[in-house]
């Protein structure tokens, strides 16, 4: 089976695949699928954002479509910045510069607690729809420390490694990642699925 990810973000197309791919599933681009579209996300949770990206592209390409809508939540911040984590302070900011702005707002805050939360969603041009929410718990570290993974990855510090997300491998991040988590819900959930087709 060919899902299309709702996403152009090359690294969360390789986590995909890797996770999803004993399934049987090939997880291809938007741009191997001959769809080039930038959803709004106008949602105010995961799951609706989630939902609005898997349905676009599924009704642009014709073919079924997986999202993931994801996020880091800090306490300190109300829960920020949430659902606008790819967005965090405007346009103008690259990953690096999100993170900065991150650590800067919570200079002197505690607690640090956060979580990334992930919810996949996958739409089927037949009207199903599948969805599965991940989470894990971690805290805002003092300061950038990794190279690997992206976006929020160098400041999660998960404590019982004691390393953050961008100091771990693919494959010990895939292992407990909110994204990993998700899309293991969400392989359960589809295996089912495709059971009963």
């Amino acid at each position: 089976m060919k899902l299309v990810l709702a996403s152009k973000n090359q690294k969360k197309l390789a986590e995909m695949n890797e996770i999803l791919s004993g399934l049987g599933v090939e997880v291809c681009s938007e741009a191997e699928a001959g769809v080039d579209l930038e959803v709004e996300e106008t949602g105010t949770t995961f799951e609706e954002n989630s939902l609005l990206k898997a349905r676009a592209v599924m009704e642009a390409s014709g073919l079924p479509a997986i999202a993931d809508d994801s996020g880091l939540c800090v306490d300190a911040l109300g829960g920020a910045p949430g659902v606008y984590s790819a967005r965090y302070g405007g346009e103008g900011l690259d990953d690096p510069g999100r993170t900065r702005l991150l650590l800067e707002n919570m200079r002197g805050q505690t607690p640090r607690t956060c979580r990334f939360v992930s919810v996949i969603t996958c739409c089927f041009p037949n009207g199903d729809v599948l969805s599965a929410r991940g989470e894990c718990e971690g805290t805002v570290a003092y300061a950038p420390v990794g190279e690997n993974g992206f976006g929020y990855d160098p400041v999660f510090f998960v404590p019982e490694l004691k390393k953050t997300f961008a100091q771990l491998s693919p494959q010990e991040k895939n292992a407990r990642s909110h994204r990993g988590r998700a899309l293991e819900a969400f392989q359960v959930k589809l295996e089912e699925y495709l059971k009963n087709r």
